[in-house]
């Protein structure tokens, strides 16, 4: 594990984590966070510093499925597999390397990637059960989904976002292509699946505060697309909790 020489190797990883306790992804000067934690774990590997890009940022709270990251190695006679036992033999329970490979010299997990795409669990008009609640929201009652549905077929394509975005966001852009937005039920949960190209800071959740607020109060499918023309946050629904959101997996152009 210790002999290194010649060309530094790519190595991608695939993260899954319990973002409960975290305040995000992005490593923090003082708060615990997901990057810093495998940071540490691979600083131990090496002996020295490694630093790691993922492929976005989630916020404190939110948890991941299939995170992808990367970083560069000087370790040569170590197989990249063999980082999935290393690293989570030091990483807390709460961040697991679910599979390591050998990446392209050139691969970057942020700005090679195509697609995010994210789901949302709901406990929709029953009793949710104390482990189910740290990974999803609780509503008391049960949404019409074919009404939700057609709300969200309003999303795709490429979308004026302005109606989602936080004030403090700092994108230039708030056009966002989005390949599927849509509902379905699974195992007593309600489900949101959404893909696009890119998110604003907390777009998920804004989203899925402002469909369920509008399927609550009976709005129109009409009223919802001129409230997403507005691009006015004040019309649209609440930011939902951040429990119930995880960056379920990462589309590439390429490995």
């Amino acid at each position: 594990m210790t002999e290194q020489c010649g060309v530094p190797r790519n190595i991608r990883l695939l993260v899954s984590y319990d973002g409960t306790d975290f305040s995000g992804w992005q490593r923090q000067s003082s708060d615990r966070s997901v990057q810093g934690e495998i940071e540490a774990a691979l600083e131990r590997i090496h002996k020295k510093p490694v630093s790691l890009s993922g492929s976005g940022r989630t916020d404190a709270g939110v948890h991941a499925a299939g995170q992808v990251a990367n970083f560069y190695t000087d370790i040569r006679n170590m197989a990249p597999e063999r980082f999935i036992p290393a690293l989570n033999a030091l990483l807390p329970r709460d961040v697991r390397v679910l599979e390591s490979l050998e990446a392209s010299p050139d691969f970057h997990a942020r700005f090679d990637a195509k697609l995010r795409t994210y789901r949302y669990y709901i406990i929709p008009g029953r009793r949710g059960l104390p482990h189910e609640l740290r990974y999803a929201m609780q509503i008391w009652r049960t949404p019409d989904l074919e009404l939700l549905n057609t709300y969200a077929r309003c999303l795709l394509g490429e979308t004026d976002c302005s109606v989602f975005a936080s004030p403090k966001d700092p994108s230039k852009s708030r056009s966002r292509y989005i390949e599927q937005a849509y509902f379905f039920s699974e195992g007593g949960f309600l489900v949101f699946e959404i893909s696009a190209n890119a998110f604003l800071w907390k777009m998920v959740r804004s989203i899925l505060g402002t469909l369920l607020y509008c399927e609550e109060k009976k709005i129109s499918p009409g009223e919802f697309r001129e409230i997403l023309r507005s691009r006015d946050r004040t019309l649209a629904g609440p930011t939902a909790v951040p429990q119930g959101l995880f960056l379920w997996k990462i589309d590439y152009y390429r490995s």
